[in-house]
């Protein structure tokens, strides 16, 4: 009988930890629920209150002060670097700044007339990729026909008066759109050009303003800041330079294989691939689609060409670009990355793809730091908190 009643409590003991075992899995999951039901809220209250706008407008003003900031937060760590190498970090803040004013110089000098110049001759094109897109599509058209015995003529008529009104949309607004870019880069030069001098001089000076800034918070917070700051620049910053040396990869190789392949303006959609490179994942397809649309309205040979030449890139950037200058920087699995990028859209367009990444990441180190200071799952199942 004894024996029994001890087998009896060893099964008890044993069912009991299976229930502990099941119930922290349960909060574990409800916290993710949660941390998840936070973020959606949070969204959808600035969504309806239309925060972004009044932080736009607000950026909007103190944008040189912004552009100042990005800068310095971007540079100091080859200013450090320098020090490291015992040079002064006033001295260290001039090479930096001039090597960067050096880059912005190439890029403009050499870039934008060649891109300029590029889109011009691409718009007075246009009519005669609609012309060669015609012909190459009648044939398609006379040999479906002969093949099935069927009159294809209102599709073909269908389809050329959608081509004939692309063409004329795309004909009247890229110009306008130019001419919204260049007077856009001269209004904002301005406040670019300020955001210059006060990124030099906030570089000068940048740890102090971190420690400035930790200092507003009360002093039982300040340690935990401190580390949480740390913890967030060195993940967002290694993800924005990375994604930086990424698209310039992108350009120059994609700039390369569209040259090869005779594609008109093959610099402007080469940085129109660089630019949607930004956005994980959906960024590479949204880029190749006007490509491949105007590689085979030129010609088909083109647009044979165009295609490898997108592959290629991407084969490189799949390969070579993002594992060895990305690696696993922000840490996230891909199923949260393609969730967040389309709850971003959802709410935010284009802008909120882009920027999904990064926030994500970020809320998810806040959120593990916190969880690491007050152990949240482990109070909630009643385990011992762990040490700090």
């Amino acid at each position: 009988m004894l024996f029994r009643k001890r087998k009896d409590k060893e099964v008890d003991i044993s069912s009991l930890n299976d229930i502990l075992s099941t119930g922290k899995k349960l909060v574990q999951i409800g916290y993710i629920m949660a941390i998840i039901a936070l973020v959606l809220l949070v969204t959808y209250l600035v969504k309806e209150w239309h925060a972004l706008r009044f932080v736009g407008e607000f950026l909007a003003v103190i944008s040189p002060i912004f552009i100042g900031l990005i800068i310095a937060w971007l540079l100091d760590p080859l200013v450090k670097i320098l020090q490291g190498k015992k040079v002064p970090r006033i001295l260290a803040c001039i090479l930096v700044y001039l090597l960067f004013i050096a880059v912005l110089f190439l890029i403009v000098a050499l870039l934008i007339p060649a891109m300029g110049a590029q889109v011009k001759d691409f718009i007075g094109n246009i009519p005669d990729l609609v012309n060669d897109f015609k012909q190459f599509f009648n044939g398609i058209i006379a040999d479906l026909t002969r093949t099935f015995d069927y009159d294809f003529s209102s599709v073909k008529d269908h389809l050329y008066h959608t081509i004939e009104t692309f063409g004329v949309n795309l004909s009247t607004r890229i110009p306008d759109m130019a001419i919204s870019f260049v007077s856009g880069i001269v209004s904002g030069g301005v406040s670019f050009f300020l955001g210059l001098m006060i990124g030099f001089y906030m570089l000068f000076d940048f740890d102090k303003l971190n420690r400035s800034f930790i200092s507003l918070l009360p002093r039982g917070w300040r340690k935990g800041a401190s580390e949480l700051s740390v913890r967030l620049n060195e993940s967002l910053r290694s993800y924005v330079q990375g994604v930086l040396l990424v698209m310039t990869l992108v350009f120059i190789t994609q700039a390369i294989g569209l040259t090869i392949s005779g594609l008109q303006a093959p610099l402007v959609f080469a940085f129109f691939c660089a630019l949607t490179d930004i956005i994980p994942y959906f960024g590479p397809y949204i880029g190749a689609v006007p490509i491949i649309i105007v590689g085979f309205m030129s010609d088909p040979i083109v647009g044979i060409c165009c295609v490898i030449s997108i592959i290629v890139v991407q084969l490189l950037e799949n390969n070579f670009y993002q594992p060895l200058i990305m690696g696993h920087t922000m840490k996230l699995h891909p199923v949260t990355i393609m969730l967040g990028l389309l709850l971003f859209q959802h709410f935010f367009g284009i802008i909120g793809m882009i920027v999904a990444t990064p926030v994500i990441a970020a809320l998810k180190i806040i959120a593990t730091f916190i969880d690491e200071k007050i152990d949240v799952v482990g109070r909630v199942t009643g385990e011992e908190v762990k040490e700090k």
